[in-house]
């Protein structure tokens, strides 16, 4: 098996629920997130994160506001819909599900029972 892919395929599976939880927070322009996520070890190309603000965006998860920049083109910056806040809830509570069942799985030792009969 290929341990790169399986790594990167886990990474796509939380990178939604990543940048939607850093949008949460306020307004986000794309190289903020880019440099947040790059900041927690989580690393995402920009070629990565503009098709899925845009597939997010067009789900009515995000929204965007256009702000003039001085040095250079606007800037447009997301923030999340009440639809995409609803989204994000929905998303955290299976977060918490899985890593909670993860951490039960992985955290056993090797001599403790599979089930507790």
């Amino acid at each position: 098996m290929n341990i790169e892919n399986t790594q990167s395929q886990m990474r796509k599976g939380i990178l939604e629920f990543c940048i939607l939880s850093i949008i949460r927070r306020g307004e986000a322009y794309p190289s903020d997130i880019v440099e947040e996520m790059r900041a927690a070890n989580l690393q995402i190309l920009e070629g990565t994160l503009y098709p899925l603000l845009t597939r997010l965006k067009n789900a009515n998860m995000l929204t965007y506001r256009w702000v003039e920049s001085n040095s250079g083109p606007p800037r447009k910056y997301f923030s999340l819909t009440e639809k995409g806040e609803s989204f994000y809830g929905e998303l955290e509570q299976t977060w918490n599900e899985l890593s909670n069942g993860v951490n039960a799985l992985t955290s056993k030792k090797q001599d403790e029972p599979l089930t507790n009969q």
